[in-house]
């Protein structure tokens, strides 16, 4: 079992990647919504 030492930057860093994927997601479909609307036009 990992130390609360360890715990606590592996939560840290687990809190992170989700952050980044929860916003990444939105930013890559604002952009492939761009896009599609520019092609569209």
């Amino acid at each position: 079992m990992a130390d609360d030492a360890n715990m606590q930057g592996h939560v840290k860093t687990y809190d992170g990647l989700i952050n980044m994927l929860k916003y990444g997601g939105i930013a890559v479909a604002v952009i492939a919504a761009i896009v599609i609307w520019l092609i569209a036009k």
